[in-house]
């Protein structure tokens, strides 16, 4: 897998490659490009691109001083499309909404058109049931009880936690791989909290989201209707906060969009693109 060296640290990556429009995806807590791996395959033609951003299932730690805060890891984002070259991305996030915040930095010209799919918004960072987990995570040596919780099918499956996040079910190798690295290794550990744990409070996060209705680039917002994480009046909600936003309603889904429907999510994200212009001179 190739990797490159960011400020935070190294980060691996998954680059399909070719001459077609970008597509850079990101992922949630402490997933990986796997989240992905369903849509990657229809989408040929286009370059896909899939970092695996510091949210604890990577398996390079960073460094100790690393700002892995939302944040922080939207502008290592930035730097990681910098430093790759990329240009007119399309930035496709699902779960994690931090990246959102991107287009308010310096790099973030870097991004000619968002998709938000199912992704924490406004004042959900995280989301409801999620919040007990950043608690959790808040306690020395919670991370580790909760990777050793993760083993056990009852916790695994909670309809309240990961097993909630998708209508289908995630297979126990993918939440496995997931989970491994925190499990492996101390300074994983001590990343996973960062991030987990780095959410401002209500009106911090409120007032970054008005921020983003200066982002006059197209935007395509796609909900679950079975979502038990993020708000369903939040999809129209975030449609209408970007002036050049529209969404579309995915039905028989929950979070992971990308597990439940991806035929259909794929779809969606080829129709936006080439009605947005990427790649070519218009």
């Amino acid at each position: 897998m190739p990797e490159v060296e960011l400020s935070a640290g190294t980060v691996d990556y998954q680059d399909t490659g070719g001459d077609g429009p970008v597509l850079v995806f990101g992922h949630g807590l402490p997933m990986t490009g796997t989240q992905w791996r369903k849509v990657v395959p229809l989408l040929d033609g286009y370059r896909c691109v899939l970092p695996t951003l510091p949210l604890g299932g990577h398996r390079r730690p960073m460094r100790p001083d690393a700002d892995l805060s939302h944040r922080g890891v939207a502008r290592l984002l930035g730097e990681f499309m910098e430093r790759l070259g990329l240009d007119d991305v399309t930035l496709v996030l699902n779960d994690w909404g931090g990246g959102q915040f991107l287009v308010t930095e310096e790099r973030g010209h870097r991004v000619g058109r968002l998709v938000l799919v199912a992704c924490e918004a406004f004042d959900n960072f995280p989301p409801g049931p999620a919040k007990a987990l950043a608690t959790v995570c808040k306690v020395p040596g919670g991370v580790r009880l909760l990777t050793r919780l993760m083993r056990i099918p009852a916790f695994r499956d909670n309809p309240r936690g990961y097993g909630g996040m998708s209508v289908r079910g995630i297979p126990d190798e993918i939440l496995a791989e997931w989970f491994g690295p925190a499990t492996r290794s101390r300074a994983i550990r001590r990343d996973f909290a960062k991030f987990a744990t780095s959410a401002p409070g209500r009106a911090v996060l409120l007032e970054w989201s008005e921020e983003l209705r200066d982002f006059d680039r197209p935007v395509l917002v796609v909900w679950a209707t079975e979502d038990r994480l993020m708000p369903r009046e939040h999809g129209p909600r975030l449609a209408a906060l970007y002036p050049k936003g529209r969404l579309i309603e995915i039905e028989d889904s929950s979070t992971l969009v990308p597990e439940d429907q991806p035929e259909r999510l794929a779809e969606a994200i080829r129709d936006f693109v080439e009605e947005t212009g990427a790649g070519s001179d218009a």
